[in-house]
């Protein structure tokens, strides 16, 4: 079944999923899981909240700064670090976020952890990989049973 994001609501609905989700960073796999949340926001690919007991949290550390969505509320960051096999680090940097108090209609979002699928190795859902929402802002996930025109493509100025 396709889904058109024209048709998603505005406020965003957040929607419990059991599809298999799978983001590889760093070289490995950052979270296997088939317990994740979507929030679904007019013109928005799905972004997908994951639990952080399903994804390897020793590679995460606190990044500065916050952010604020009308919606859910005060976003922290997260960078993804990991070694390098030379006696260094690889940083991804504010790859990861979350809302540790977020609003009350997204309250079971609290402490669980989005990322940008553009800065991973890899994001699949139910092995088939997602394209990245366009706009280095957003975090959508974009798989083929979901139809835009998304927010963030400049082939459709309108929807920035």
């Amino acid at each position: 079944m396709v889904e058109r994001v024209a048709a998603y609501p505005r406020p965003p609905a957040l929607v419990p999923c059991e599809r298999h989700v799978r983001v590889k960073t760093l070289g490995r796999v950052w979270c296997d899981t088939r317990r994740s949340l979507r929030v679904l926001e007019t013109f928005h690919p799905p972004v997908f909240y994951l639990h952080p007991d399903d994804v390897d949290t020793t590679l995460l550390q606190l990044a500065e700064g916050t952010s604020f969505c009308e919606w859910k509320g005060l976003a922290r960051y997260f960078d993804l670090l990991a070694p390098d096999g030379e006696g260094g680090e690889r940083r991804l940097r504010r790859a990861v976020w979350s809302y540790p108090a977020p609003t009350p209609p997204f309250a079971p979002l609290a402490g669980w952890l989005a990322c940008y699928p553009s800065l991973m190795d890899g994001c699949w859902v139910d092995g088939e990989r997602v394209i990245p929402q366009p706009g280095g802002f957003y975090g959508g996930w974009i798989t083929s049973d979901v139809e835009g025109p998304f927010k963030g493509d400049p082939l459709h100025p309108e929807l920035r």
